[in-house]
């Protein structure tokens, strides 16, 4: 799990964050990661699909995934994450262990910016 606080950017480089909404419209096991995780692939509207891994796997089931609706940073340098490259963060608040996946209330066009 990758953590980052906008401290770690400064207030310039947190206004450079790139928060948009997708829906997940593929989710995989991740068997090669160190630890357990889904590969998620997200529809992020005009900005394309992008994939991502995620170690979300306790509290959520795939199928419980499958079109759900989440917040992701768009606009990090990808990251190779065994042999799987990562091309966006999905963000999550941290509860001991568990990473709930943060998430709009209703439903909006995939791709909206997140302010």
């Amino acid at each position: 799990m990758f953590f980052y606080t906008f401290k770690q950017f400064g207030f310039k480089g947190s206004l450079q964050v790139d928060l948009r909404v997708g829906t997940i419209i593929d989710v995989n096991d991740f068997p090669k990661a160190r630890k357990p995780a889904y590969q998620l692939t997200i529809d992020f509207g005009d900005l394309g699909v992008k994939k991502t891994s995620a170690q979300i796997t306790t509290l959520y089931s795939k199928e419980a995934l499958l079109n759900r609706q989440i917040v992701a940073i768009v606009n990090f340098p990808k990251k190779q994450i065994a042999n799987f490259m990562s091309a966006c963060l999905v963000l999550g608040a941290v509860n001991g262990k568990d990473v709930i996946l943060l998430n709009p209330e209703d439903r909006v066009k995939n791709g909206t910016p997140v302010s």
